[in-house]
């Protein structure tokens, strides 16, 4: 056996890791069968019956199957009773996905099943999940059509005395906790705002909305955008203008409210600003054709936007940026619901009509709850993205 240790490791192990088969790491391989399914009497049961859309990539743990077996489902099939605490591999569609089960179950016969194990479970499933994701990446741009049980069982893991499999197995499953709280928390938030964007504005035919803010009362006015201001646009910038490096980023509808490929001078970008529309401090930014009605607000950094495909509306106080870009987000454009959208015009945007409270007050406490809100969801967001950061290095480095 291959003698080997991680690039990264906790300091108070210092033995090597040895090479070891998957055979030779687990005392049971089971397979899996599919009950009749034109026999009711068969989907009856309290068996929980696994199949591939259960599992997640990436989730290996608290599975929820969706379907059930009775006892004579499970005798009249090639279906086998699993012990819990045993690893559900995926080995047809959905190469790849894996899970530890916590509960006695069947599976489909998409599944090889591993159960009682010679080492730590939580490290196990992260080996084998980590040696998966390296045949995958080798194997990219191809197409994997499953693994046979035989193939699954030959491959090669890297084990540790049992104390660090432990050590390293209890790191990941913390760090997967974290991930699935942070998840379950921002699908919470975006549910809320969702509800919250359908509540908090009238309704058509409405004047007041169904849920106001406290200390606010009285009728809402439905306006058109063109009543309040009119649409804005950067002078166009011709494609020979651009260059792939260059002083001032340039965005285009591809790369709006991400990374720009694009740039022009300074020397053009100080010329136009001074002649032409130039967006202002906290207006938003809309684009008008790509993603229709995606929204970015303008904080001052320097950069041109292109022409007709990204507008902002240019108004006076009677409208807050910030509940404007809330209401973006649930406007109904006049002359194109219904349609394919291919661009939105500026007649379509002037003609759209929006419900604005009595004072602009209120407009300003609706778009700091939503902002508020915005701000817990991007934060989440940045978190998850933070921790299955440190979860690749880890597996890279923790693993061998």
């Amino acid at each position: 056996m291959k003698i080997v240790e991680p690039i990264y490791r906790f300091d108070k192990f210092d033995k090597n890791w040895l090479f070891v088969k998957i055979s030779d790491i687990a005392g049971q391989f089971k397979t899996g069968g599919t009950p009749s399914t034109k026999e009711p009497i068969f989907w009856d049961g309290t068996i929980p019956w696994i199949q591939s859309s259960d599992l997640q990539k990436d989730i290996l743990f608290c599975i929820k199957p969706q379907k059930f077996i009775s006892e004579k489902g499970l005798q009249n099939s090639s279906a086998k009773l699993i012990p819990k605490n045993s690893i559900a591999i995926v080995t047809r569609v959905g190469v790849g996905k894996l899970a530890i089960i916590d509960q006695d179950y069947a599976t489909s016969q998409d599944f090889l099943s591993l159960s009682d194990f010679g080492g730590d479970i939580q490290f196990i499933v992260y080996s084998i999940y980590r040696m998966l994701q390296k045949e995958s990446t080798q194997l990219q741009g191809t197409s994997i059509k499953g693994i046979t049980k035989e193939d699954l069982l030959s491959k090669k893991i890297s084990l540790p005395e049992i104390e660090e499999q432990s050590a390293i197995g209890s790191l990941f499953r913390t760090l997967d906790d974290l991930l699935a709280s942070y998840k379950h928390n921002l699908a919470n938030y975006q549910s809320l705002k969702a509800t919250m964007l359908s509540k908090m504005f009238p309704k058509a035919g409405q004047t007041v909305p169904e849920i106001r803010l406290d200390g606010f009362e009285g009728e809402w006015k439905e306006m058109t955008l063109g009543s309040l201001g009119s649409v804005a646009m950067n002078k166009r910038i011709f494609k020979d203008e651009t260059s792939e490096n260059g002083d001032i980023p340039f965005y285009k509808i591809g790369t709006f409210g991400g990374t720009a490929d694009a740039f022009i001078s300074k020397e053009k970008f100080k010329e136009y600003k001074e002649k032409y529309p130039y967006p202002e401090i906290g207006d938003i930014l809309i684009s008008a054709s790509g993603s229709i009605g995606r929204t970015v607000v303008y904080n001052g950094e320097d950069a041109y936007y292109q022409d007709s495909n990204i507008v902002w509306l240019k108004h006076d106080q009677q409208l807050d940026n910030s509940y404007l870009q809330q209401y973006y987000e649930i406007i109904k454009w006049s002359g194109i619901e219904g349609t394919t959208i291919k661009r939105l015009y500026n007649k379509n945007i002037l003609e759209t009509n929006i419900f604005l409270p009595p004072s602009v007050y209120e407009q300003q406490a609706v778009g700091s709850y939503f902002s508020n809100l915005d701000n817990l969801i991007a934060t989440h967001q940045e978190k998850i993205s933070q921790l299955e950061t440190l979860k690749k290095k880890l597996l890279q480095d923790m693993f061998i």
